[in-house]
């Protein structure tokens, strides 16, 4: 069978161009971007910093031009971004490069210096920051730096002697302007800082800094609502900043305005709350107000974060008792004895929170190490040995009588009240908390507790 092949079309004929039209060359291949200059490279990283763009200006250094750049300038400018970003290590990397080629490179000696720093290596970074002077006398930065640790080791002369030769080369310093104010807050000269701060504040306006230190001025001087109105411009510029939120909450106590303090205070803790400091406050105001849950939840907090702020044990040890919580204040009674040995009270409210709580085994033990620590002649003495022996009453009563120390005989009274108590004698327990509340001695920890235990024995309905 033959097979035929049907014919291949012919190419249609390309169009003949129209009369007086002529044929386009083809497009030529797109050029590849200009590589911009390094002047217009520097030019864009620096809006890129004023901008906040860290990240993305840091970028701009690993590509051309400034990746084929062999500059020494170049190369600080990144190791300063980095070290500005906390990227200590990285930057160090580089520094160390630059005062290798060149060790009297005063900026790249900076720059070591900050990352000496970050590594908390302060000997290290004060010397760094000696040789950067030694290089460039007028180092403003390095001279200001130098005032911080001289301020930080209270020799504040020397500091202040830094600020001003930092000034004197740099009158728009940030660290000296800072600096400066506050050495003249040290040596009592409150004009002083405020004039130096007034300019820190016009040279800066969105800087929260220099508004919070004249706060701190003006409470100082008495100007309440002055500070008040620093701190709050301050907190409109930086509100995530625990202490002007703390600062602000200490200028609305001493206004008298509790609540509005109490809630600056919190918003402290919630943005520092491993910081204790708020705590200190909170707790205090909760107490006053009868936030009895709340206060006992700072208290707790501050124990915890400042183990040797032994009246956050006394605070949690009282508020137990208020509820009857007798074993549990023992342990904070006995938390707060362990950092304040000498404070016997502590062992004497130990002692009859396990009378109360029925662990009267305990006390002979935990006593017999107390007495021979405290003074014998002393009242305090016969009421812990009291305490230990469960005996003696009588003897302790004639001898509270004879105290002339109004303070001191109406807290013995109290703990004599109390053994009756935890005894069961109720009769002799009111008859010594009503010779207690006679007295009114409200300066003492023992009269809060003796109202309580008076309120305990009053008739219900």
């Amino acid at each position: 069978m033959v097979t035929i092949q049907e014919p291949e079309p012919e190419p249609e004929p390309e169009p003949e161009p129209e009369p007086g039209a002529e044929a386009l060359p083809p497009e030529p291949p797109p050029l590849p971007p200009a590589i911009p200059s390094v002047e217009d490279r520097l030019s864009e990283i620096s809006s890129m910093l004023s901008s906040g763009a860290t990240d993305a200006a840091l970028l701009l250094f690993d590509i051309p031009p400034l990746s084929d750049s062999e500059d020494s300038e170049i190369a600080l400018l990144k190791a300063s971004i980095l070290s500005s970003l906390g990227k200590a290590e990285n930057a160090r990397v580089i520094a160390e490069s630059l005062v290798k080629a060149d060790p009297s490179n005063a900026e790249a000696l900076f720059v070591l210096a900050a990352a000496e720093g970050a590594a908390g290596k302060i000997k290290e970074r004060k010397a760094l920051l000696e040789k950067t002077i030694v290089a460039d006398p007028k180092h403003s930065a390095a001279l200001a730096a130098l005032g911080t640790i001289a301020m930080g080791s209270k020799i504040f002369k020397l500091a202040e002697n830094y600020y001003d030769k930092s000034l004197e080369n740099d009158p728009r310093g940030m660290e000296a302007l800072i600096g400066k104010a506050r050495m003249r807050r040290v040596f009592d000269d409150p004009s002083g800082a405020e004039s130096v701060l007034n300019l820190a504040i016009k040279e800066y306006p969105d800087w929260a800094l220099p508004l919070a230190e004249r706060a701190k001025v003006y409470r100082e001087k008495g100007f309440l609502t002055h500070a008040l109105a620093d701190l709050s411009k301050a907190r409109l510029l930086d509100p995530e900043d625990y202490w002007i939120a703390l600062d602000r909450g200490v200028v609305l106590f001493d206004l008298e305005r509790q609540k509005d303090a109490l809630a600056e205070f919190d918003q402290a803790a919630k943005l520092q709350p491993d910081h204790f400091l708020s705590y200190v406050y909170s707790s205090g105001i909760r107490d006053e107000l009868g936030d009895w849950a709340g206060a006992e939840y700072d208290y707790a907090m501050l124990a915890a974060l400042k183990p040797d702020y032994f009246y956050a044990n006394e605070a949690l040890g009282i508020l137990r008792i208020r509820d009857g919580r007798w074993a549990s204040a023992a342990d904070a009674f006995i938390d707060a004895f362990k950092r304040a040995p000498h404070q016997s009270q502590y062992a004497l409210l130990v002692a009859l929170c396990w009378m109360h709580s029925g662990k009267t085994a305990e006390i002979r033990p935990f006593l017999a190490k107390v007495l021979p620590t405290v003074n014998r002649t002393t009242l305090e003495w016969y009421l812990l040995r009291l305490f230990h022996d469960q005996s003696g009453d009588t003897d302790i009563a004639t001898r509270i009588d004879k105290e002339t120390d109004r303070d001191k005989r109406a807290r013995m009274l109290y703990y004599l009240a109390q053994y009756y108590a935890a005894k069961g004698d109720n009769g002799l327990a009111i008859r010594y908390h009503l010779q207690v509340r006679d007295m009114d001695r409200r300066g003492i920890i023992e009269w809060r507790l003796n109202e309580w235990a008076l309120d305990m024995h009053q008739p219900k309905g």
